[in-house]
C-alpha cells in the first residue's frame, strides 16, 4: 500500500510557473489526509522557504518542510562524508544556506570540497577558481547533472554543463548528488521515516525521475504533463509502474491497488 509520495515539481505540479490542472487539489488531499510527501527538485538555487512561498503564491498549501532540493541532499551528503567540512561554493543562496546549516565553512582557501550548483549568473572567475582548487586536490561535487535550465528566454547552461567545463579543464569528474542519484531518494525517505516499498515517485522524465525511483526500489509514475512522452518511453529499456495523463489521475489508480 502506498503511504508516501515523492513528487517532482516542474512538469508535475507546475509548468512555466503555473499550476497544472488538478495538481493543487491532489497536494491539498495529501495535506488534509496527513499523507507524508516531499516535493522534489534538482533546482538548488532556492531555499525550501523560497520554493514553498513560490508554490503558495499559485495556490499550493505547502510548507518548507514539504520541499526537498538537490542542495539539501548535497549538504546531507557532505555532512555524512566529512562533518564540519570546508567548501568552496559556486551557486546561489539555496545551496549556500543548506551547506551552512549542515555545519560547513564556506571558504576559498584550501577547501575540502568544491561544490557546484545552479545559478543564472555563473561568473568566469568563480569557475576558474573552482577548477584551480579541484586541480589542487579538492573533492568535486555538483548538485545535479542537468545540462540546461529553463528561463523566460528559453534555456541557459545549467549545473551539468558547467561541471563538464571544470571536468574538461581538470580531468576530475564531479560526483552528482541530485536525481537520478538514488542518494537523494534515500535521503528523502529517511526524512519522511518511510520505506521505499511504501512510496511512489511521480515525475515527468524517464531519464531522471523514473530511473531514480526504479533504482531506489520505489513504485514509479510517469506524468505526461512535462518532458517525456509515450513515444519517448520506447527509447528506454525500463518502464514506470504507471503512466498517467496528469497527477490528478493517480488517486483512483492507487485506490485500486
Amino acid at each position: 500500500m502506498i503511504v508516501a509520495h515523492l513528487l517532482d515539481m516542474d512538469g508535475v505540479l507546475v509548468r512555466g510557473g503555473q499550476p497544472i490542472a488538478g495538481s493543487i487539489d491532489y497536494v491539498a488531499g495529501l495535506v488534509s489526509n496527513g499523507k507524508p510527501f516531499q516535493i522534489f527538485t534538482n533546482n538548488s538555487r532556492f531555499t525550501p522557504e523560497d520554493h514553498a512561498e513560490r508554490l503558495r503564491a499559485v495556490g499550493f498549501l505547502v510548507q518548507p518542510e514539504h520541499i526537498y532540493t538537490s542542495a539539501l541532499a548535497t549538504a546531507r551528503f557532505v555532512e555524512l562524508q566529512k562533518p564540519g567540512s570546508s567548501v568552496y561554493v559556486i551557486g546561489d543562496n539555496g545551496l549556500v544556506e543548506a551547506l551552512r546549516h549542515a555545519g560547513c565553512r564556506i571558504t576559498q582557501f584550501a577547501p575540502d570540497f568544491v561544490i557546484l550548483g545552479d545559478t543564472t549568473s555563473y561568473h568566469y572567475e568563480q569557475i576558474t577558481a573552482g577548477a584551480e582548487l579541484v586541480a589542487k586536490g579538492a573533492w568535486f561535487l555538483a548538485t545535479n547533472p542537468d545540462a540546461t535550465g529553463p528561463t523566460e528566454r528559453g534555456f541557459h547552461p545549467a549545473c551539468g554543463a558547467v561541471a563538464a567545463l571544470i571536468e574538461k579543464a581538470t580531468g576530475r569528474q564531479p560526483y552528482f548528488i541530485g536525481k537520478p542519484n538514488s542518494f537523494m531518494m534515500r535521503s528523502a525517505l529517511d526524512r519522511l521515516g518511510v520505506s521505499a516499498a511504501d512510496t511512489i515517485m511521480v515525475g515527468d522524465r524517464m531519464d531522471t525521475d523514473v530511473v531514480a525511483g526504479l533504482e531506489s526500489g520505489l513504485k514509479t509514475a510517469l506524468v505526461l504533463t512535462g518532458v517525456s512522452t509515450r513515444a519517448d518511453m520506447e527509447r528506454f529499456p525500463f518502464r514506470p509502474d504507471h503512466v498517467i495523463d496528469r497527477l490528478a489521475d493517480l488517486g483512483e489508480i492507487l485506490k485500486k491497488e
